[in-house]
């Protein structure tokens, strides 16, 4: 595997804000089932664009899409990142962020730290407040009166999924645990019981695990995150990663369900098929890769490390797997290249355009590996017959100022109990409801 020499990343250090190259084509062209894909561009540093974290003043806010209109449901939160609407409208959120990293975590080093400080830059060095946090707007106002400490004590807590509307799943950085839980409560004291454990370590590159259930209840899927970027840390570090788990709740056990999908975030149901969004690769350019939506095939393999978006080989990776390329599966819908799309949600029971029916809402968080900024806004991929159809539609903006400062990032996307959308916010510690500007 070819690594930078600490010389380059040195000089990463001294330009945070942003050295490296300037994308050669529109994101327009990373975009959509057929993307157009640039060859690799490998420079000797790496594009470094971080966008810095400002946070928002009282009255500002995202730009929403004309004909809706966007508030302020809840505020003053912890680096929220993934939220759950619970079957009484009740709304989980997940404050969390990266476990702290041990100073003796092995792949600190030179490129370790720098790549800490461009996250910290970004707003991701703030400590996990390891909690999940209920919210409840029972007078129907779109502002949540309600706020309560629902589960603590967590391991940089991620996905959530509820069973037969009494087992509340949650996905820890380092495992799924179950806890009990009852309609109306504010707050679970119960301890969790460990479901299965999930790859995490002193090095945990990817460290955000969801969960959906299956439409039957009987199983969950879990997202795992590759441990690296192209597998530089060897593949002996990968088992069980880049992959889609399946859980049997009966049992406990699992399988891995798909593989050689980089870093899944969101997932969601459409017609019994799994989707799921994925961040891909970093560091062969601001055009390369496009991150993807794309429906997830039991046994599928999509490539990572070893190729992306189909048979596009990566020659970073040795040794290379030919027998593996043949097999990779290309994704439906590419997003535009580092986008770094995380939150996904299907349309159904949305309220908000007629334009709003059918698709997919994607939060996308914005990357620091590309030049100029893409990303950091919420879209909407229209659906037809259960498949992609069209270009994304932007649904909220406005979260960089002019100067390319991160006012917010959003993340985890839902659709509440009367139709709107939620948006995490993990800059700007806000959920933002963004409705139908005439109800």
């Amino acid at each position: 595997m070819t690594r930078l020499s600490s010389a380059a990343w040195v000089l990463a250090v001294a330009a945070l804000a942003g050295c490296g190259e300037m994308a050669r084509h529109q994101v327009i062209d990373g975009t959509g089932p057929d993307p157009k894909l640039p060859p690799p561009n490998k420079t000797l540093v790496p594009t470094v664009n971080v966008a810095e974290a400002v946070g928002w003043t009282e009255s500002q806010g995202p730009v929403p899409a004309p004909g809706l209109k966007v508030t302020a449901f809840a505020r003053a939160l912890d680096h929220p990142r993934w939220l759950h609407v619970l079957p009484n409208g009740d709304v989980l959120v997940a404050e969390t962020n990266a476990p702290a990293k041990p100073e003796d975590a092995p792949g600190r080093g030179i490129r370790g730290w720098v790549m800490d400080k461009v996250m910290a830059k970004a707003g991701a060095g703030v400590p996990s407040a390891n909690r999940i946090t209920l919210l409840r707007d029972a007078d129907g106002d779109g502002v949540a009166e309600t706020r309560a400490p629902f589960l603590e004590g967590l391991n940089s807590p991620f996905g959530m999924a509820l069973v037969e509307d009494e087992d509340l799943y949650v996905a820890n950085t380092d495992a799924v645990v179950r806890f009990p839980y009852s309609e109306g409560s504010t707050r679970i004291d119960a301890p969790g019981t460990q479901v299965v454990a999930l790859p995490a370590g002193p090095r945990n590159h990817h460290w955000t695990k969801n969960l959906i259930a299956s439409p039957d209840g009987d199983r969950l899927y879990a997202t795992v995150g590759s441990n690296s970027n192209v597998a530089e840390f060897g593949m002996q570090e990968e088992e069980g990663r880049a992959a889609i788990w399946e859980v049997d709740l009966a049992s406990g056990q699992h399988r891995v369900f798909a593989t050689g999908l980089r870093n899944p975030n969101g997932m969601a149901w459409v017609g019994g098929v799994l989707w799921t969004v994925v961040n891909e690769r970093d560091e062969i350019g601001s055009d390369l890769v496009p991150d993807y939506l794309t429906s997830v095939k039991d046994g599928g393999f999509y490539g990572w490390p070893y190729s992306y978006f189909g048979a596009n080989v990566d020659e970073r990776v040795a040794p290379p797997r030919p027998d593996l390329v043949a097999k990779a599966i290309k994704p439906d819908y590419a997003l535009g290249p580092h986008t770094a799309s995380l939150g996904l949600a299907w349309a159904e029971g949305n309220k908000l355009e007629a334009r709003f029916e059918s698709g997919m809402f994607i939060g996308q968080h914005g990357s620091w590996n590309r030049k100029p900024h893409s990303g950091y806004k919420v879209v909407f991929v229209p659906f037809k017959d259960g498949k992609p159809s069209g270009m994304p539609v932007d649904v909220l903006t406005g979260f960089l100022t002019g100067d390319g400062k991160a006012r917010g990032r959003p993340v985890g996307v839902a659709i509440d109990q009367h139709g709107a959308l939620l948006v995490a916010d993990d800059i700007g510690n806000t959920i933002w409801r963004v409705s139908a500007a005439q109800p």
